[in-house]
Order: structure tokens, then C-alpha cells, then sequence
């Protein structure tokens, strides 16, 4: 499951809960009636992949567009509907347009995490990483247990480390330490989810002095979890690297002989010829 598909099921459970205790308004209802329709055309977009007719999309994405448009200018303090809409816009890359309406949304409902999420996502995208922090920090801190969120902070604490440094909000320990908690606990919450516990195992390589070992012992942890073929000797490869790097070249060596699945032989021939190179020095 993709982020972006991540992102929608969690908005799709929040919109279940609506109307769950009391009568469902009529805002409630074309709301779900449109999220329902934007779904199936995601759905369809991501079956036929390359086949897709690209001038459908747009037709049917501009249709789902118009529909939020009347509903936030019928229903102006209808929040769940300025955050689904806000969400779309940023799925379809309009970042401007999606963060002022999910603005407007947390200005109607300061309680809505996915909202405070999105709003730091969007904002770290546009190259603001020290407004996006607080905004993400805030999504945790209403629904802790919501993997995506952490992940997010984790990505963001990566990618901007240097700018969040040089505000003085963090030192580097300080960072690292955040970094590597936020992706751990994403891992930890969403298991059967395998992109995260692959960015929690690479995120020991993120610190400032790389944990090598512990890297290793992520690898190996996560190969028995590993669906045998692609998957696992994804994994390997990543632990012959780790061994390159602790200097244990004919382990590497050895793990590497395993890997034989085609499109992992060009990582896997850039991984021998590096250990040739460094044993041959």
C-alpha cells in the first residue's frame, strides 16, 4: 500500500466515524458519496498503471474536484469536508490549494490529526521544514498510534536535518535521537507493513556515527519475516552491504552468492566489485 493510499484509509476510518452516534446530515452523505467516487477512480488509476487513459483521470479528477467545491460553498463550516478535499488537492500536487483548505479545516476542528498531518506534509514538500514540524508533532500527539505520522516525522527529521539544526531546535544527538524513535515506532505500530521496517533497519545508517551492528541485526530480523524470493534477497543485499561496511567482505561474499533473482544482479555485481576494490587496497 502506497502512502498516499495509507493516508486515504486512514481518512476513510475517520469518515466511518462520522454520523456513527446520531443521524447522518446530508453534507455527511455527499461527502461519503465522493470520497466513495475518488476512491474507485485511485483504484482504477493504479490497476492500469500504464494503460491508463491519462485524459480520464484528469476528466474524472476535475469531476471529484467540482464536487468538493459546491460542498465546502453549501456547507462553509462543514470540516471533515474542507479536510478530504484539502487531502485530494495534495494527492494531485496542489500543494498551495490543499494547505489553505486544510487550514480552513483545522480552523473549523483543531482535532483532527490526519489534518495537522497533511498540513506538515505539504509544507516540509514545499521546502518549510521548521513549519511542518509542529504541525506533524501535533497529528502524533492527538493519535499516537497512527504509524504514518511517525513515519512522516522520521522522513521530515531526515531530510531537513540540517535546516532543523541550524534553528537550534535540535542538536544532532538530539536529532538522531528523534529520527531514529520516530521510524522504529512506525515500524513497531504498522508490522505487517514492510517499507516501514525497511526505513527503520536504513535509518541506523542516518546517524551521525552509523550503527552498523545494529543495522545488521535489523536485516536479519527482518529476513524472517520476509517473503522467500524478491523480497528476501532484497533483504540480503542490504545485509551484505552492512557486512561490506563492517569489514566482513567474505560473509558479504558468501550472502551475496544467494542472491539470485534477475532484477537484484546489478545491485548485487556493484556490491562483488566493491569488495573486490576494497580487498584489493
Amino acid at each position: 500500500m502506497s502512502f498516499s493510499r495509507r493516508l486515504f484509509v486512514v481518512f476513510s476510518l475517520f469518515l466511518a466515524a462520522l454520523g456513527a452516534t446520531r443521524a447522518e446530515t446530508f453534507a455527511e452523505r455527499t461527502l461519503k458519496e465522493i470520497v466513495g467516487r475518488q476512491k474507485n477512480i485511485f483504484a482504477r488509476a493504479e490497476a492500469e498503471k500504464d494503460n491508463l487513459d491519462e485524459a480520464w483521470l484528469r476528466a474524472e479528477l476535475q469531476s471529484v474536484i467540482n464536487s468538493y467545491d459546491v460542498l465546502i460553498q453549501k456547507n462553509p463550516e462543514f470540516a471533515a469536508g474542507h479536510a478530504a478535499y484539502g487531502q485530494l488537492l495534495g494527492q494531485v500536487g496542489m500543494n498551495r490549494e490543499a494547505v489553505g483548505i486544510l487550514l480552513r479545516a483545522n480552523q473549523l476542528d483543531g482535532e483532527i490529526p490526519l489534518v495537522k498531518n497533511e498540513i506538515g506534509r505539504l509544507l516540509a514538500e514545499d521546502g518549510k521544514p521548521g513549519e511542518a514540524l509542529p504541525w506533524i508533532t501535533a497529528a502524533i500527539k492527538l493519535e499516537p498510534n497512527e504509524p504514518v505520522y511517525h513515519y512522516h516525522l522520521g522522513k521530515l527529521l531526515t531530510e531537513a536535518r540540517d535546516d532543523l539544526i541550524a534553528t537550534g531546535s535540535f542538536t544532532r544527538a538530539k536529532l538522531d535521537e528523534s529520527m531514529l524513535e520516530a521510524f522504529q515506532r512506525a515500524a513497531q505500530l504498522a508490522p505487517d507493513k514492510m517499507a516501514f521496517a525497511y526505513r527503520a533497519a536504513e535509518a541506523y545508517y542516518d546517524l551521525e556515527t552509523p550503527r552498523w551492528e545494529d543495522a545488521l541485526k535489523a536485516w536479519s530480523a527482518l529476513e524472517e519475516r520476509a517473503k522467500p524470493g524478491l523480497e528476501q534477497q532484497t533483504i540480503r543485499l542490504h545485509a551484505a552491504n552492512v557486512l561490506a561496511k563492517l569489514g566482513r567482505r567474505d560473509h558479504a561474499r558468501a550472502l551475496l552468492i544467494t542472491v539470485t533473482e534477475a532484477p537484484l544482479q546489478k545491485q548485487k555485481q556493484t556490491l562483488l566489485d566493491e569488495l573486490a576494490a576494497s580487498a584489493a587496497k
